[in-house]
Parts: C-alpha cells; sequence; structure tokens
C-alpha cells in the first residue's frame, strides 16, 4: 500500500491529550476507548479464542482496563495492565475494586509506556495490544511497539495484534463508493497499520500466524447497509450510534469477507 496524506495528524502531546480527556469523561465505561462497544465485545470474543487458562498475558494499552477484565472473567488468566495515561490506569484499578469476585484469574495495573518495556522481561505467554499502535503516530514509533511486545514474549509466544489496518480501510471505502457513498476519513489522532509492513517488521523473530477479520460483516452491515437503509427509513435513524439494536444483532452474525478495518494479528514469537 502506498503511504496515506497525514497531513492533518494529531502530534504526539495532542494524542496523549485526546486520550485523558476520554479517561475523564468516560471514565470505567468502555466508549474511554472507543464508543463502539459492539466491535470491542466482538474483539474480546475472538481474543479469548487465543487464550488458555494458566497463561501470563500482558494487556499493552490496557486504557481502563475494561477489555483485561472481561478476559480474566472468563479464563483464568494473569493479566497485568499497563497505560501511558495516569487517568487511565486509575480507572483501572478502581474497576478492578469492584469486580475482585467475579474474575477467574488475577489482574493488576500500572503505568507503562508500550514502546519502552524495558522494565519487563521475556515472561510472557500472550502479548495482548488493543487499538493502541495506531495511536503512536509515525510508523517508526509503532515499529518499536510491536518489537517491544515481542521481546517481552517466551520463545514460542504469542502477540495478539487488535488494530486497524489501511488495506481493511481502503477496500471497505471501495465498497462504499459503488454505492454513493462517501469515504470514511482516518481519525487524525490514528495511524493505520500496513499489513505488509507488520510481516516484515517481526521478521526473522517471529512469524504471522494470522490476520483474523472479525468485523468484516459488522463493517459492511454497519458502514454500507445502515447507511443505505436509513436513505429510505421513514424515521430519522442516527447512523453513527453504535446503540441501536441493528449494530447488536449484526455484531453476532459471523464474519464474511475482508472489509473490515479492524483485524487481529496473530503473531508467533520464534527466536
Amino acid at each position: 500500500m502506498t503511504d496515506v496524506d497525514r497531513s492533518d495528524a494529531y502530534s504526539l502531546d495532542q494524542i496523549r491529550q485526546l486520550w485523558t480527556d476520554q479517561a475523564k469523561q468516560h471514565g470505567q465505561s468502555a466508549k474511554a476507548s472507543w464508543s463502539d462497544l459492539p466491535v470491542i465485545e466482538m474483539e474480546v470474543r475472538e481474543l479469548l479464542n487465543w487464550l488458555n487458562d494458566g497463561e501470563s498475558v500482558l494487556d499493552a494499552g490496557c486504557a481502563n482496563g475494561y477489555t483485561s477484565v472481561q478476559l480474566a472473567s472468563q479464563k483464568r488468566l494473569r493479566i497485568h495492565g499497563i497505560d501511558y495515561i495516569p487517568d487511565m490506569i486509575h480507572q483501572a484499578k478502581s474497576r478492578l475494586e469492584g469486580m475482585r469476585d467475579v474474575l477467574l484469574g488475577d489482574v493488576t495495573f500500572d503505568e507503562g509506556d508500550v514502546t519502552d518495556l524495558s522494565s519487563l522481561k521475556d515472561t510472557y505467554d500472550k502479548v495482548v495490544v488493543v487499538r493502541v499502535i495506531i495511536n503512536l503516530g509515525t510508523w517508526d514509533r509503532q515499529a518499536a511497539g510491536i518489537r517491544e511486545c515481542l521481546r517481552v514474549l517466551k520463545p514460542g509466544g504469542r502477540l495478539l495484534l487488535s488494530e486497524a489496518t489501511v488495506q481493511g480501510w481502503h477496500r471497505l471505502n471501495v465498497f462504499r463508493r459503488e454505492w454513493g457513498l462517501p469515504d470514511i476519513p482516518m481519525p487524525p489522532f490514528n495511524n493505520y497499520l500496513d499489513e505488509d509492513r507488520v510481516a516484515e517488521c517481526i521478521a526473522p523473530e517471529a512469524k504471522l500466524i494470522d490476520v483474523v477479520n472479525f468485523a468484516s460483516t459488522y463493517y459492511v452491515a454497519t458502514r454500507v447497509m445502515k447507511p443505505l437503509l436509513a436513505r429510505n427509513a421513514w424515521a430519522p435513524v442516527n447512523i453513527a450510534s453504535p446503540e441501536m439494536e441493528f449494530n447488536r444483532f449484526v455484531s453476532m452474525l459471523p464474519p464474511f469477507g475482508d472489509y473490515g478495518t479492524q483485524k487481529l494479528f496473530v503473531i508467533e514469537k520464534t527466536a
């Protein structure tokens, strides 16, 4: 893929302030990291497919701990969540206090930066990274974050990287154009990942096991079908709202095609 014009991109300070504001505004709500809760729930279900009871897991860029706690409430995992936004970690620790009784595993939270995990050793069975690398600005910083996550894995351990990709975003917009819909812009605080660059970045220390397009059906339904249906609806429809029953319904459908912007990279450390 060719590089995308990022002339409107936020600076690192602006990105940090954005997520600080999100933590303060949304507290322990999943909306602190993303308003599209159905996709977050799909993401959690897909991550659980790759996690096993008894494993040690680093959740790098855990935000307010929503996903960490969801995972540990369904499998016996030892999860350590880190995030570089102090307000996010404050909310994560507060969440933990009220949920210890429902956890099957153990969860801890602390401040930390995915681009510098020097305080952590290579002891993790899995590293989970959820919509974090796209917020690091330049590709150089993104590559550094990916390599740090690989470093703290045990040999044979796996990096579960759930991120938006340029390929999925481009393909979805091509689909929309065919039906007279405008392109969905890339948010200025994001820099979507190029799948080919990711594969090149991890070699030879790791190999790409799979790229799971778990949200393709959902994206087609909510970003193509929903706005087209809304054109002929008798009542006003807020097509941007992820809280509609339409969104919840299509989130339960199996994934088809390769139109999901959000994908899960499954990467295995080989060296």
